[in-house]
């Protein structure tokens, strides 16, 4: 089994739940008492939220291309960056380490390509909604993102920074988030990914009328997969490149 180095903390809770999955992942490949290998670096999220909140993506990158080297040197032998946000600079991590970096955008893509699906509803923090990062690394697949309206959107970023950051989810909150969902269906969503993987604490499959894509759980299995059979998957590597 190779070693994954996970850069999280961005919540923690999202990153705690990212431990988990993949434990019991592991633990349902192999059985007996077969954990997953992990080296685990949680920054501190305050920084990095004052680093977003004031724009400086390049101190952002900085701070975590220097944790991901330290993961490198620590023996991860593949990367993993365990928040949908930060991947605005995924470049600079990618540059940063030798060693192959998942990006989660990748996996989540392939899943939805292997569901058939063209189209999905993308909910996430406002930075990822709005910045084209993330959608466009999303077409690099042929997969088409429709983002929430203004007011939806600051309501989604808006339950994610002071609910679900902190661990509190709340039904109101859902049925907020239900709201959104239903009318990026009416848009043309055929899916709805999850684009921050604190939102898969608060909204399940049951919550939305067509499949969710939790990108959780979705970046979990490739990463371990990766980890437990050492094959070279198309996720790894920038597609076209």
């Amino acid at each position: 089994m190779k070693t994954v180095g996970v850069l999280g903390g961005m919540s923690w809770e999202s990153s705690a739940e990212w431990y988990r999955l993949a434990n019991e992942l592991v633990r349902r490949e192999l059985g007996g008492h077969h954990s997953a290998r992990i080296v685990l670096d949680s920054v501190d999220f305050a920084e990095v939220e004052a680093l977003q909140s004031r724009g400086d993506w390049e101190a952002a990158g900085d701070l975590l291309a220097e944790r991901a080297r330290r993961l490198e040197a620590a023996g991860a032998d593949l990367l993993v960056l365990c928040t949908n946000t930060m991947h605005l600079v995924a470049d600079r991590i990618e540059e940063a380490v030798a060693i192959p970096f998942l990006h989660i955008a990748d996996a989540a893509a392939a899943a939805v390509a292997a569901a058939g699906l063209r189209t999905v509803g993308l909910l996430g923090t406002a930075f990822t909604m709005e910045q084209s990062f993330y959608r466009d690394r999303l077409a690099r697949h042929g997969i088409a993102a429709i983002v929430p309206s203004a007011g939806e959107r600051a309501v989604v970023h808006d339950v994610i920074y002071a609910e679900l950051v902190h661990g509190v989810v709340r039904e109101e909150s859902r049925r907020r988030f239900q709201v959104v969902i239903d009318r990026l269906v009416r848009e043309g969503a055929e899916g709805i990914l999850l684009g921050c993987t604190e939102i898969e604490l608060l909204i399940r499959a049951e919550d939305a009328p067509v499949p969710v894509f939790p990108t959780t759980a979705i970046h979990v299995e490739a990463a371990m997969s990766l980890a437990l059979d050492g094959r070279e998957r198309d996720a790894v590597s920038s597609p076209g490149a």
